[in-house]
């Protein structure tokens, strides 16, 4: 999305929403503020600032694992996100939202009472991102978050944005593999089991492109079961060389709706995405609301 398009503009059409990934060092962090970039995200795991040279103090720092040093904390980070958008506020396309990442429980844990003393959660767009269930394909190699741990300590943060989502394993030869009904299941019964229903915290889940663009069918299953309790959306997100079907994912986007769907993907699949052809937007909304009651 530019910043000459409306605030009322972004919610209709959240594919337009521009992404940063990994902002975790302090020069990445300044350059992604001077630019038009609308959503910050980045990586946190218990490490040591680089100028702790005895490594005496283990904070939250700005690092995707195995990294265990960053030149900037969890702190610093969140500080100067609030100060430029306190600056920028009169401005709404130019504040930025962040989506903080998290790799393990401990980092999200040792994270809350910084995120709730050093961030304006209530004014500023906040997500808190985990893989908190197993997924597909058969990915058996990355540990999910503790879902019950990671929704007990997501409490603490009121109403921040939930992205949770599930391990996967995907690639440049991959073809098959689909999110189950199974999978979806698990999730909307952990949302549940956590009372996150009950506290109505938006949610948006994180899907691969890939794996969702054969999966449409539990993709409205997954709406259907929670809409009435939260507000929830989905982040389409692809690694640079995975294997997509650039149409299903077009059908899967048009079919939950633009104003549902963020993407998070390569600049080449989204252009080939054609997302500024929404004549069928509204047709498939409607669709997607009417076929929770088939």
């Amino acid at each position: 999305m530019s910043t000459t398009s409306s605030v009322a503009d972004a919610k209709t059409n959240l594919t337009k929403i521009t992404w940063a990934h990994a902002v975790n060092d302090a020069e990445f962090l300044t350059r992604v503020l001077a630019s038009d970039t609308q959503f910050i995200e980045a990586d946190i795991s218990l490490g040591y600032l680089k100028d702790d040279v005895n490594k005496e103090h283990e904070i939250p720092i700005m690092a995707h694992p195995p990294a265990t040093e960053s030149d900037i904390s969890l702190e610093t980070f969140l500080t100067r996100i609030l100060q430029y958008n306190r600056q920028v506020a009169n401005d709404a396309t130019k504040v930025k939202g962040v989506k903080l990442d998290f790799k393990s429980i401990g980092a999200f844990e040792g994270s809350i009472n910084i995120i709730r003393n050093s961030y304006d959660m209530s004014t500023f767009d906040t997500w808190i991102n985990a893989d908190i269930l197993p997924g597909p394909v058969d990915n058996t190699a990355t540990i999910p978050v503790d879902a019950t741990r990671f929704f007990a300590a997501a409490k603490r943060l009121g109403k921040a944005t939930l992205s949770i989502g599930w391990t996967t394993r995907w690639g440049a030869d991959f073809a098959e593999g689909l999110y189950t009904e199974a999978q979806v299941d698990a999730m909307v019964s952990a949302v549940r089991a956590n009372g996150i229903d009950k506290a109505g915290n938006p949610i948006t889940f994180p899907v691969r492109a890939g794996i969702v663009a054969n999966s449409v069918t539990s993709m409205i299953r997954l709406y259907c079961g929670l809409k009435d309790t939260n507000d929830v959306t989905f982040t389409v997100w692809s690694s640079a060389d995975d294997a997509v079907n650039v149409e299903k994912l077009r059908e899967f986007i048009f079919t939950m709706g633009l104003d549902r769907t963020y993407v998070d993907v390569p600049d080449d699949l989204h252009r080939k995405l054609h997302l500024e052809e929404t004549a069928f937007s509204n047709t498939c909304k409607k669709m997607l609301q009417a076929r929770c009651y088939e």
